[in-house]
């Protein structure tokens, strides 16, 4: 008795379950979902290129004579003027050297007059007088040579900027050429970033969206430089290697923020022609690569991979993958399955867009 009534139960239960499945099975198939098409459109978006900051004037300052450091007259960090005294090398020798050239230089002078009256009296040669003039054009080269190295023992600003760091401290002895220090002109920058050949020719070629050249600058800590930078210049040749070429766009810095070295993002609108555009909640990600639902006219659905050449707000630009006739999933992404079939309701492309929400449901 006991197996009679076992086995009906057992499966009953089982025919139960196989209707449950196939209840849910048919409700997943009739699941309804909107679906859109991406949008082929003429536009621009802002994009980062990483940029190194350099500033308009950064030189090395080094000694032109030999001898010990003896005064340093500014600091590390320093703001300095044209002209201002930074290093003075011990003079003494120099010094020294110019108070001989300048005696022989009167020597020569006045062995010169004393020819020049011979001369006049037909007592020496004309030689002899050509002979006196050019001993003392020598001293006199000497001693304005002397009075240069005399000069070379101070060390001054050539132009306005910030001291670097002084790795030679006082009394230290300096070779001739050794490095002092760094000066940068910072009143204004310049911020490097490669270009890829493209984007290079879009923006050469496209006159009408690429006419304001315009950049901004994305700090390292994610705060946006409040003055704008210009597009000044681009370099001659592309790199053989990584097929850029470098753009150089200037800033003005009148708080002194940038230094030399820094590193920043240079944020560029960049003209795009029949652009692929799609909604970023109609994307999913794995392992860093972007996917899409391919949705067909039986309304399966099929994952595809695609590419991403720049973003918007709430939008990607599609670089490679899909065309303007193919049909994504909207909503759902993060519910269905590779051939799972769904009912699909086509919204236009600009609607979608119109009523743009970020995060994929």
């Amino acid at each position: 008795m006991t197996r009679i009534v076992i086995l009906p139960a057992i499966a009953l239960a089982l025919y139960i379950t196989g209707c449950a499945t196939k209840a849910e099975e048919k409700h997943e198939e009739t699941e309804r979902y909107e679906v859109t098409k991406p949008l082929k459109i003429d536009t621009s978006y802002t994009k980062e290129y990483v940029s190194q900051i350099r500033s308009i004037r950064n030189i090395e300052i080094r000694t032109q004579e030999k001898g010990y450091l003896q005064d340093i007259y500014v600091d590390e960090g320093q703001f300095v003027k044209a002209g201002q005294l930074l290093f003075r090398i011990m003079p003494k020798i120099y010094e020294a050297e110019l108070m001989k050239a300048e005696a022989e230089a009167k020597i020569a002078g006045i062995e010169l007059k004393n020819t020049q009256a011979l001369a006049d009296k037909n007592v020496v040669s004309k030689n002899e007088l050509s002979m006196a003039e050019a001993k003392r054009d020598q001293a006199n080269a000497e001693m304005a040579l002397a009075k240069l190295h005399l000069s070379f023992t101070e060390i001054r600003a050539p132009f306005d900027g910030t001291i670097d760091r002084i790795p030679r401290k006082l009394g230290s002895l300096v070779d001739e050429g050794e490095l002092l220090t760094s000066l940068s002109d910072n009143s204004h920058m310049f911020a490097y970033f490669n270009v890829s050949e493209p984007e290079y020719l879009e923006y050469q070629t496209n006159q009408g969206n690429r006419a304001n050249t315009k950049v901004n600058l994305l700090l390292a800590n994610g705060q946006l430089l409040k003055y704008e930078g210009k597009v000044e210049t681009i370099e001659s040749e592309f790199d053989s290697e990584t097929g850029n070429i470098a753009f150089r766009a200037k800033f003005p810095n009148p708080d002194k923020l940038l230094r030399n070295g820094e590193t920043g993002k240079v944020q560029m609108t960049v003209p795009l022609h029949d652009a692929i555009i799609i909604p970023q909640k109609a994307t999913y990600e794995i392992q860093d690569r972007k996917y899409v639902f391919i949705v067909d006219d039986k309304g399966v659905v099929r994952s595809k991979n695609i590419s991403i050449s720049g973003e918007m707000p709430d939008l990607y630009i599609v670089a490679s993958g899909l065309t303007e006739n193919d049909r994504i999933l909207l909503e759902g992404v993060q519910k269905v399955k590779d051939d799972n079939r769904i009912q699909a309701e086509l919204k236009s492309p600009r609607e979608v867009i119109a009523r743009l929400r970020l995060k994929a449901e």
